[in-house]
């Protein structure tokens, strides 16, 4: 599995708001607490906005904050809403697919893989990784 830099900083920010919740975050402290660029991390946070993993507030006290509870927010709901589907095969569900002769095999493989991410991205939520990180 291939984890993209827009991932990657969009699990590290949510990890850092889950930490902080119920509590609020200006994006320039997520940004220097991760090392994230500011403006990436302006579209992810967008995005996440969207996908209703997070609310924002504009004011001079605003900031972010995750829309529900971290232990209602898995690692795959996240992946989900700024990357799409968790596991694709030339942008297919693998179910989709179809293959000739002695291929046949390999999409039975690409299912099994997509389960067996499944079981660990949709069963850890934020709040197990702040919890694992003894914050």
């Amino acid at each position: 599995m291939r984890v993209s830099a827009k991932v990657d900083y969009a699990l590290r920010a949510t990890i850092e708001l889950a930490a902080a919740a119920p509590e609020q975050m200006k994006g320039e402290r997520l940004a220097a607490a991760q090392s994230i660029p500011q403006k990436f991390l302006e579209n992810i946070l967008a995005d996440l906005r969207n996908g209703g993993i997070v609310v924002s507030q504009r004011s001079a006290d605003g900031g972010y904050r995750l829309a529900r509870p971290p232990a209602e927010i898995t690692v795959a709901d996240v992946i989900r809403v700024v990357e799409g589907p968790i596991a694709s095969v030339r942008g297919e569900r693998p179910d989709d697919l179809a293959y000739v002769g002695t291929a046949v095999p390999l999409r039975d493989t690409w299912i099994e893989l997509r389960s067996a991410m499944r079981a660990v991205l949709e069963h850890t939520t934020l709040a197990d990784l702040v919890e694992r990180g003894g914050s």
